[in-house]
């Protein structure tokens, strides 16, 4: 007589077999299809070389080009598409630093950044966080690379820019500004925390990604009391990669020294009634509106817990200006 729960695995083994081979298929479809178009890039840069063309995005090589190729070999030679195959050959001129694990689409959004070390970042970001398309997209709409080199001296920008954002200490996680774009929100609308909260809930893959690699969601409005008295964290997570509570507090008007002061309180208890053996001290983060730094500056003096403030903001933010500000650090 056959056991069900023997088939049942049975079943899901050869399932995660099979859904295991055809993503390894699919990559190695995709790292084929790069390659390929690297060659055709080659050709079409030799072929202006010796012919002395100029294939620049009014020349007529790219209109012929794809009138031919397409009718002979089908789609996929569009004129706009054999622009970015012949970028990927002088971008990347030698085959060998290619990434297989990065798709064409991968590519296409690449070669729209003109600084080497930017698109070095989001390399190396897709291949740490496993990031698709439309994620790379997002990290790129908003600045990401900018937002976090910021806050690091140049050679950890050159550093951040060969490797990656790598995690590895509590400062690591922090970005500023955030961006919440994704809500769709008007640059100056007002809400009340609450609301705030829960429209974040609402979007918690995007948040996430905000957040960055390592946070999983615990809850909201986190409940813990002191001398019978009840507070509550808007929003607790856990960083799997520093094995740390993050405690987030959201403040939608002006930060005031007295959001630092509560948060200090909640992480102190934290210390004491929630950690555990293996956990890190908890890290807080004020997410406010506004917030003066002088102000910031003297509330957090004397503070040791890992406690930091951060603005959010719902629109894209200025890529020029965050760019001219590294290329200060960068030139110091």
């Amino acid at each position: 007589m056959m056991n069900n729960n023997t088939y049942t695995n049975l079943i899901e083994s050869i399932g995660q077999l099979l859904q295991k081979s055809r993503q390894n298929a699919l990559q190695q479809i995709n790292a084929l299809l790069v390659h390929t178009y690297w060659e055709i890039g080659k050709y079409i840069v030799e072929f202006e070389q010796q012919g002395k063309e100029k294939a620049e995005y009014g020349s007529k090589l790219f209109e012929r080009l794809s009138k031919d190729l397409s009718q002979q070999y089908g789609k996929g030679f569009g004129r706009s598409n054999l622009i970015y195959i012949r970028k990927l050959y002088l971008t990347y001129p030698i085959s060998q630093t290619l990434f297989d694990q990065l798709g064409w689409g991968h590519y296409c959004e690449l070669l729209r950044i003109d600084d080497n070390l930017e698109r070095s970042f989001y390399e190396q970001q897709i291949i740490l966080e496993k990031w698709s398309v439309r994620e790379l997209k997002r990290q790129k709409n908003t600045a990401l690379f900018q937002r976090l080199a910021l806050s690091k001296d140049k050679e950890q920008i050159l550093e951040m820019a060969k490797k990656g954002h790598i995690i590895e200490n509590q400062t690591d996680i922090i970005k500023d500004p955030y961006v919440f774009e994704f809500l769709g929100m008007p640059e100056n609308n007002l809400l009340y925390e609450s609301e705030l909260e829960k429209k974040l809930i609402s979007h918690l893959q995007l948040f996430l990604l905000e957040l960055g690699k390592g946070f999983a969601f615990i809850g909201r409005q986190y409940r813990i009391s002191i001398d019978n008295r009840h507070y509550f964290v808007d929003l607790l997570f856990y960083h799997r990669i520093l094995k740390c509570f993050v405690l987030i507090d959201l403040k939608v008007q002006t930060l005031q020294h007295a959001d630092i002061g509560q948060m200090n309180l909640y992480l102190n208890y934290f210390k004491k009634e929630e950690n555990t053996e293996g956990d890190n001290e908890p890290i807080g983060i004020v997410l406010c509106a506004e917030k003066s730094d002088v102000l910031v500056e003297y509330a957090l003096g004397g503070i040791t817990n890992n406690l930091f403030v951060s603005k959010y903001q719902f629109y894209l933010p200025n890529r020029e200006e965050l760019q001219a500000r590294i290329q200060q650090i960068l030139e110091n």
